[in-house]
């Protein structure tokens, strides 16, 4: 089985800083553009940070209650209450460094099988830990990072001037992406049959091909922004209930309970307006190529549009950079995209026994994690 590794742990404990010093960040540029009196801006970052904290605090406690059911309930009550003053995910960071910890330095000397199973049971708790930590980094990342970096970068072409809080906040945002997507990434694989052929080449190509794609949208939706800002929301309105009936369709089995099945959806519907992912773990070239040809489309427009009908904006920002980081952002992503696909993605080099038609890794996950959680996770 894949093991938990002292690196593993440290970036484990990398992660937990990173997420204290997101808060900080965060907070430090409200109180900022607060003090300037621009206070629709302090009140949007805190709303994305309020509301991705919720959102995960709900998610988090809805995991404990589940694979707590028929424990002591004294126990849950007190993780209620610290769910509920929204510092959840530090009992996770708490449970994954505890678990992380034993299963990186415990030495199993002894051939013998108890000992065999015991080490393999700490492995899984650590692994367990982490994964259910990475899975809510995801709704973190498309809740409050990639907003709050559309909202920076919007502040940036509309004003041309950045400050020191600013460029910590693109920074951290640009980070936080990278870092949930890696360590998305590398949970999503350690849950495959075919785990210890994951190359790490396969996580930079992946990496790339998300972060690309996702920047040039960003891009695209702050050009329209800049335009209109009812336009902007009602595209971003229309795409969302694009994803959730979607979602719909797909038939998602991520919860126990409908009202936290509908949740998870919505969820869900805000993630594939950023970037798309497999949510059912089946083949989805039809799909992942409408998605991104929409993108593509909806992006040249908003460029047209610029080009030949509003150009006296164009003197206003600096278009031509701005566009030419959009294309180019959005040709290398999609690139990156087909190359993974096709040589790098685990399912063209693992065994045909074991890949079968198994694209996003449904395949062989019941034996790993407990609660079955990242085998209806989102996918790809």
């Amino acid at each position: 089985m894949m093991k938990f590794t002292k690196q593993n742990l440290i970036f484990l404990v990398g992660g937990m800083i990173m997420y204290v010093v997101d808060i900080g960040v965060d907070f430090w540029v409200a109180s900022k553009y607060f003090c300037q009196g621009q206070y629709s801006w302090s009140i949007l970052i805190l709303c994305f940070r309020g509301l991705s904290s919720l959102i995960t605090q709900i998610f988090s406690y809805e995991w404990f209650k589940n694979d707590w059911e028929g424990t002591d309930t004294g126990k849950l009550k007190l993780v209620f209450l610290v769910h509920l003053f929204q510092c959840g995910i530090f009992i996770r960071y708490w449970f994954a460094l505890k678990y992380g910890h034993q299963a990186a330095f415990k030495q199993t000397s002894s051939r013998d099988a108890s000992e065999t199973d015991i080490s393999n049971f700490i492995q899984k708790q650590a692994i367990d830990a982490v994964t259910d930590i990475n899975m809510l980094r995801v709704f973190k990342t498309f809740l409050e990072t990639t907003p709050q970096l559309l909202l920076q970068i919007y502040i940036l072409m509309e004003h041309h001037k950045i400050n020191l809080y600013q460029y910590a906040a693109i920074v951290m945002s640009f980070c936080g992406i990278s870092l949930s997507m890696v360590d998305y990434q590398i949970s999503l694989r350690k849950s495959l049959p075919d785990k210890d052929e994951f190359r790490v080449s396969s996580k930079f190509m992946y990496l790339f091909y998300k972060l690309l794609t996702i920047t040039s949208w960003i891009l695209s939706i702050s050009l329209i922004t800049l335009l209109s800002v009812r336009i902007s929301v009602i595209l971003l309105i229309f795409l969302w209930i694009c994803g959730f009936t979607w979602t719909l369709k797909q038939h998602t089995t991520f919860c126990k309970s409908k009202k936290m099945e509908y949740l998870y959806r919505t969820v869900v519907g805000i993630i594939l307006i950023f970037s798309f992912f497999n949510i059912k773990g089946r083949r989805t070239k039809n799909y992942i190529s409408i998605y991104y040809v929409t993108h593509t489309v909806i992006t040249l427009g908003i460029l047209f549009v610029y080009v030949f009908w509003k150009p006296y904006i164009i003197k206003e920002i600096c278009f031509t950079i701005v566009s030419i980081l959009t294309i180019s952002s959005l040709v290398l992503g999609i690139i990156f995209l087909i190359v993974y696909y096709s040589h790098f993605h685990p399912t063209t080099y693992c065994r045909p026994q074991v890949c079968s038609d198994e694209v996003d890794g449904v395949a062989g996950q019941k034996d790993r994690v407990k609660t079955d959680r990242f085998q209806n996770f989102l996918m790809e």
